[in-house]
């Protein structure tokens, strides 16, 4: 008799709209199992029952983190914390030597960045960029983004250019040398990064849209992404 595919567990990090990003990874499946991972559950421990990892978007990265101290004048110093930061970069380093898939949106993808070597930009407005927050009423601002033919993301999303969501006041400054950016905004924004060809390593993708709150959730910018993610934990196991 042919046995059905167990659950995936995919842990899925704290943050202030944790339910958001949840309801969106469960909607692929919803017999697969969410696990919170945060340093407010002090459940490290659990990531080692999950099957692939979502980082989430929040807080600004504290800019230690990638050397460059004198930046913290530009972050938001009530948006900071240092402890989840501890936390998810141990995550980080537990997915890098268990090859475990990770995707990570906004500040998951900025800390990611960070983590394999990367600096960010603090501010974007202060660095002569576009503003890229939400509108004045709340909503998410949305704006036009191009998709490297010859990257990874082409190949899953199947188009050049889109239109995405954008919530955020820092982005990525200077790529980690073993990512290659695979998406930019008009004004130059980093929109996404991925694993450089040939590299070594399990499945990453790092994106600074929100997928999980697009208007449009049949775009290829959301569930394209979210698919490939689900198929590569699936292939993982």
């Amino acid at each position: 008799m042919k046995m059905s595919p167990r659950k995936l567990i995919i842990g899925v990090t704290d943050c202030s709209k944790y339910a958001t990003y949840s309801n969106w990874v469960q909607q692929y499946d919803h017999g697969n199992e969410i696990i919170k991972l945060g340093y407010k559950e002090g459940n490290f421990d659990d990531i080692k029952k999950c099957d692939g990892i979502v980082l989430t978007g929040g807080e600004d990265v504290h800019p230690r983190y990638y050397k460059k101290p004198d930046y913290y004048r530009f972050c938001y110093e009530d948006d900071i914390s240092e402890s989840r930061d501890e936390f998810e970069w141990k995550v980080l380093e537990y997915t890098e030597r268990n090859h475990i898939p990770v995707l990570g949106i906004c500040r998951g993808m900025q800390l990611a960045n960070v983590f394999f070597g990367g600096t960010l930009i603090p501010d974007l407005p202060a660095f002569g960029k576009d503003d890229h927050s939400k509108l004045e009423n709340g909503l998410d601002r949305y704006h036009e983004l191009e998709v490297s033919p010859s990257s990874w993301m082409q190949s899953i999303i199947r188009c050049t250019t889109g239109i995405v969501n954008s919530n955020h006041h820092q982005s990525i400054e200077n790529i980690a040398g073993s990512l290659v950016v695979s998406a930019v905004s008009p004004d130059g924004v980093i929109e996404a990064a991925e694993r450089k060809s040939g590299a070594n390593g399990s499945f990453l993708c790092l994106l600074q849209w929100h997928p999980e709150r697009m208007t449009d959730q049949q775009s290829p910018f959301v569930k394209n992404i979210l698919d490939a993610f689900m198929e590569a934990v699936r292939n993982s196991l």
